[in-house]
């Protein structure tokens, strides 16, 4: 398994955590956003490991955004090349990987934001595009034997989410947790990362073979 972040010791981190569980993995420095980074990503992962059996894209960024009419151009623009084209770049790269050794999984984390009311545009906009474009690569690629799924979480507890909106609105995480708690109809309880690796180990597994 090959562990990318732009930020090496977040991948690191993650590298210790499976290698303690008895599992195998590398870690590597990219930006998902150049495609530069994202042709080495799969030439690094190819000489590993010799194959490329599940492509996960799991990257979002929403720092600076706002409604229509008060988003400045640089940030709508750095949104979308993060959220969106890098989920491009990766699969681009990785489809001819995939396509040679017959068949492959690709899985997009997307976001419930991108099919319901929210007030950051780029953010929206970024992940209703990863939804379009999940469904043109599974349509075009599903006679190679290539499953591609998007997964679109709700209310979930993780750094992006809480950090975030503590810092922005200059509340305690207790507090910003427990007002997104209550917004929540299953449970009153914000999801785990943990629920969404779950579903993407499914997508990934034979179970999933016909999704």
């Amino acid at each position: 398994m090959l562990l990318v972040d732009r930020d090496l010791a977040s991948a690191q981190e993650t590298q210790s955590l499976i290698e303690a569980e008895g599992g195998d993995a590398a870690a590597c420095q990219a930006d998902v956003s150049s495609e530069d980074d994202c042709r080495a990503i799969v030439q690094d992962c190819l000489a590993r490991y010799g194959r490329i059996d599940i492509l996960h894209n799991n990257v979002g960024i929403g720092a600076g955004d706002g409604s229509a009419t008060t988003i400045d151009e640089a940030t709508w623009q750095r949104i979308l090349d993060v959220n969106l084209t890098s989920v491009l770049l990766m699969s681009k790269h990785v489809l001819p990987a995939m396509r040679e050794q017959g068949g492959g999984v690709i899985t997009n984390v997307s976001s419930l934001a991108s099919v319901a009311a929210t007030p950051m545009v780029a953010y929206k906009v970024s992940k209703a595009g990863v939804n379009a474009l999940t469904q043109q690569i599974a349509a075009s690629n599903a006679r190679h034997n290539i499953r591609c799924n998007a997964i679109l979480p709700g209310l979930i507890n993780t750094p992006m989410a809480v950090e975030g909106y503590s810092q922005a609105r200059g509340l305690p995480r207790e507090e910003i947790i427990s007002e997104r708690d209550q917004r929540v109809p299953l449970g009153r309880k914000l999801g785990t990362a943990w629920d969404v690796a779950n579903a993407a180990l499914f997508l990934a597994s034979d179970e999933a073979k016909f999704i």
